[in-house]
């Protein structure tokens, strides 16, 4: 019975459904992150640490300023990157696996199928990730300088007409670079640690789901958190008076915040990016396990 219903899959469904299944999970997973999300940003321009960013915003506006702000570029971002990035990912290692006669990868194989994944999911996703950021920067921006987009149809829109359509790509060499990175970490290390603890240690598909994820999300953390201050350094910065931009590029951003801070700068707000990411990929893993399940119970 399962066979036939198996065989009653449309070709069409089978080619969308990793993409599909990428996206919904991630979607999911954001509107859980969406608050320590908004503290990162807010820690990473400089608002103060995360327990005064947190009493500050819950003082001004009550807890629903974590959702206020940037929840529908968030939901966007992960509609448009993780879709192209998860997606892409398992329809690259599925190639890969059949070329190499059904083995598992080497790691390298699967760092580099991270890396080339990141880049296309950061290409698709780079307008909504800047409409994020610019969303979720703009309360702390005096209110002669805040853009107040409603959101982030609103922004993009507005960043259009405004800025001309190439605008929704500013920042995106550091984007897609940041995200190759996070997906070379993340991506990698979680497939190789699912066969880590399920083929080594023996562990069941929870205990399998969850080490893999916190594994995969530190790597992922601690391997893109440079680039993510990088480009969020670039996605915010505005012109002085006299319209000139802080910074000329990625570059010139790096080599700038090295010379004033050290290294060190660019792991501003490590604690709570790892939190929030490493949650995040956690969700997102046992989010699509629960998608895949349900799925296939259905015969889908």
């Amino acid at each position: 019975m399962a066979e036939a219903k198996q065989r009653q899959v449309p070709a069409a469904w089978m080619t969308v459904k990793p993409f599909v299944n990428g996206g919904v999970s991630g979607m999911l997973a954001t509107c859980v992150i969406q608050p320590i999300d908004m503290i990162k940003v807010k820690i990473q321009l400089g608002e103060g640490s995360a327990a005064t960013v947190t009493k500050k915003m819950l003082a001004n506006e009550g807890v629903g300023a974590f959702y206020k702000v940037g929840l529908s570029a968030g939901l966007l971002r992960q509609a448009t990157y993780t879709t192209a990035r998860l997606g892409s990912f398992r329809v690259l290692t599925n190639k890969a696996v059949e070329a190499n006669e059904g083995k598992p990868l080497p790691l390298v194989q699967k760092a580099f199928i991270g890396l080339t994944a990141g880049a296309i999911g950061a290409s698709v996703g780079s307008p909504a990730d800047l409409a994020l950021i610019r969303m979720q920067a703009d309360s702390g921006l005096p209110a002669a300088q805040r853009r107040n987009y409603k959101n982030a149809f609103h922004a993009l829109y507005r960043i259009v007409s405004d800025e001309g359509v190439l605008a929704l790509w500013k920042g995106a060499g550091p984007t897609v670079v940041r995200a190759m990175s996070l997906n070379m970490g993340m991506l990698a290390s979680y497939d190789q640690s699912v066969e880590l603890f399920r083929d080594n240690f023996g562990t069941g598909e929870i205990t399998t789901v969850l080490g893999a994820s916190a594994v995969s999300g530190f790597f992922a953390a601690a391997c893109s958190l440079p680039f993510d201050y990088v480009k969020t350094q670039i996605q915010k910065m505005q012109p002085d008076a006299n319209g000139k931009y802080p910074y000329t590029g990625s570059l010139d951003c790096a080599m700038k915040t090295l010379k004033s801070g050290g290294p060190f700068k660019f792991y501003s707000g490590f604690p709570v990016y790892c939190v929030r990411i490493a949650p995040h990929v956690m969700m997102t893993w046992i989010f699509l396990n629960q998608i895949q399940k349900f799925e296939k119970s259905i015969g889908l």
